[in-house]
């Protein structure tokens, strides 16, 4: 019974938060690493936001850029194992992204999205945008923002400017 309850956890954990938002799709630490070469060079002054950070492959790799680094993950599981890859390198909140505000020292958001929550994550996006009274950069992995002009894509990821108020 033990094994059954091991095994059913995990399953119901990674199919549960499907209903928040993406599925968990691990990232490719080398093409996030070249994501932020070629779009968005990240460097001390940045403070990077995952929505929906997963194993923290990219919270990684934007702390070793020398960013500010914090991520947000509705399983509970993914959060244990981002706190441990990272230590001190970065701060994963457990907890429901869209219902997460920005820092106020926020330069870049990091997404991974399904069609199905482009116009939410459009909204959203657009609302901790004016809160914090600046545009945010904003790199996309996976489904387009619908709405918002592509600033410049590298493979599958998409980097928008998010303007407050419009």
């Amino acid at each position: 019974m033990i094994l059954l309850w091991l095994f059913a956890l995990p399953v119901f954990l990674f199919g549960f938060v499907v209903l928040f938002g993406a599925p968990y799709v691990p990232s490719l630490r080398r093409e996030v690493r070249r994501a932020f070469e070629e779009l968005y060079p990240l460097g001390g002054n940045d403070t990077l936001v995952d929505l929906g950070s997963g194993d923290g492959v990219v919270l990684l790799e934007a702390a070793r850029c020398g960013a500010k680094a914090y991520g947000y993950e509705i399983n509970p599981i993914l959060v244990l194992v981002s706190r441990l890859r990272l230590g001190k390198r970065a701060t994963v909140v457990m907890g429901n992204m869209w219902h997460a505000k920005l820092p106020d020292d926020t330069t870049i958001v990091y997404m991974f999205s399904v069609s199905r929550d482009s116009e939410k994550s459009v909204r959203y996006l657009k609302a901790e945008a004016t809160r914090l009274g600046r545009p945010l950069a904003v790199m996309m992995l996976g489904a387009g923002l619908k709405g918002l002009p592509v600033r410049a894509s590298y493979r599958g990821h998409t980097l928008y400017e998010v303007v407050p108020g419009k």
